[in-house]
């Protein structure tokens, strides 16, 4: 299964996924909370995952992902490049990286190795790694504040960084406008910020948006 926000991207995906005779393409998501919803309904066995998508983005979609389908293998598909999105990536579960701007023929052999049960990251990914000290195959990842939120405060902080108001993201996600003030609360107590804004610089500073979709900014 794919789940990325941009159709053209999906589109050549999905060419080059149903390229290879022995996978099989069963299903494309838009944003994390449907990746998550089509997932727990068509069961697939490797999930390619963006990291920025809007409504709920790919780390903490892996997450609850993986909470509800512990077998499903996520491989991580984005254009950062940077030690920190492919940490909150690997801290979320995700079995391997691959950058959009190399994935090519390479994409059908990541998807190959984490359905093995091994891990993939691109070359590049493990060279940034490597250089910043960040971590090596197998080694403990650090937390990170972001890693600590529940899926109703992430997707809250994600819906405040796309310039949702309060009624909006009450509409959007069912909750009562007094219960999504509670969440944002909660949120500004555990990133320790002070403010609105505050959160979407978080939310944009952490890739979790991107930058055109940071409209609270």
């Amino acid at each position: 299964m794919v789940a990325d926000d941009h159709a053209a991207v999906r589109l050549g995906l999905r060419v080059l996924l149903e390229s290879a005779p022995e996978i099989r393409l069963v299903g494309e998501a838009e944003n994390g909370r449907q990746a998550i919803n089509m997932a727990m309904r068509l069961r697939p066995k490797v999930v390619v995952m963006d990291l920025a998508m809007p409504i709920l983005n790919g780390a903490q979609a892996t997450r609850e992902l993986l909470r509800q389908m512990p077998l499903a293998r996520v491989l991580a598909l984005s254009t950062y490049a940077d030690a920190r999105s492919v940490r909150r990536m690997l801290q979320a579960g995700a079995v391997g990286y691959v950058l959009k701007q190399s994935a090519g023929d390479e994409l059908l052999e990541a998807v190959r190795t984490v359905h093995r049960g091994e891990v993939y990251l691109s070359r590049k990914v493990e060279q940034i790694l490597g250089e910043e000290g960040q971590m090596g195959r197998g080694e403990p990842l650090a937390d990170e504040p972001g890693s600590r939120l529940s899926l109703p405060e992430s997707e809250v902080l994600q819906l405040i960084a796309e310039g949702f108001s309060s009624k909006e993201i009450s509409g959007e996600l069912g909750l009562s406008i007094k219960e999504v003030r509670v969440l944002r609360r909660r949120l500004m107590k555990k990133l320790d910020l002070s403010n609105i804004a505050g959160l979407a610089r978080y939310a944009l500073s952490q890739n979790l948006v991107e930058g055109n979709q940071a409209e609270a900014l």
